[in-house]
């Protein structure tokens, strides 16, 4: 069943974010198997994060990579909120 997680982590902004990806990129997890929508929000001095994912399993093996990466930068880790998704709409 696909989920829906959102992160708002502490010390967590715009610039750690942009670290953050080419971190992740540099590690080949830009795009991470079972990942379908990746949305960063905010300002410049805190950002929060939503993810679709196709599965907790996907999700915690793409954790394995990011986890150390934000704790390297220093960043506060929240307690994501995950929910079972029952539907989605795309536009146009």
């Amino acid at each position: 069943m696909a989920i829906v997680i959102k992160f708002k982590h502490s010390n967590f902004t715009e610039t750690k974010y942009l670290e953050a990806i080419k971190k992740l990129q540099d590690a080949g997890q830009g795009n991470p198997k079972g990942r379908s929508y990746h949305v960063c929000y905010g300002n410049n001095n805190e950002v929060d994060i939503l993810d679709v994912w196709e599965s907790m399993e996907d999700f915690e093996a793409f954790g394995e990579i990011l986890i150390p990466i934000l704790n390297s930068m220093e960043v506060k880790l929240g307690v994501p909120d995950i929910q079972n998704i029952f539907g989605i709409i795309k536009g146009y």
